[in-house]
């Protein structure tokens, strides 16, 4: 079985461009959302094991949504990536239950840890 990673972003071409890395680093399925309250949904309805989420975003902010994600299932794991960099979204990111944040444009690498100690390590 196939382990699910949700990838958030309003962007089209990221959300492109993370599935293109993630699929350089393994076989995943790939779930969508475009907005906060769209990936709290699919969420709901797949289960996956891993949540790429941007925090600036129309209908609800990655940072609503990560909150949200975490009442409903407190052992979600939740990977923040953001092009503002700011500590104040940072520690907002961590305080809400983020597992670790990722700042735009992302190196392989630096993904492939991630990937590596969240899903493969089942942290």
């Amino acid at each position: 079985m196939l382990e699910k990673i949700l990838i958030c972003d309003d962007s089209v071409l990221l959300r492109k461009k993370l599935k293109d890395s993630l699929h350089d680093l393994g076989q995943f399925e790939i779930i969508e959302a475009e907005d906060g309250q769209q990936a709290i949904d699919l969420y709901k309805k797949h289960g996956p094991s891993l949540v790429f989420m941007d925090i600036v975003m129309p209908e609800k902010t990655g940072i609503s949504a990560l909150e949200e994600i975490k009442n409903y299932d407190e052992k979600a794991k939740i990977v923040i990536l953001s092009s503002i960099g700011t500590q104040t979204n940072l520690k907002a990111a961590l305080k809400a239950g983020a597992l670790d944040f990722i700042q735009k444009p992302w190196e392989n690498e630096q993904l492939e840890k991630i990937v590596s100690r969240l899903i493969k390590e089942d942290v």
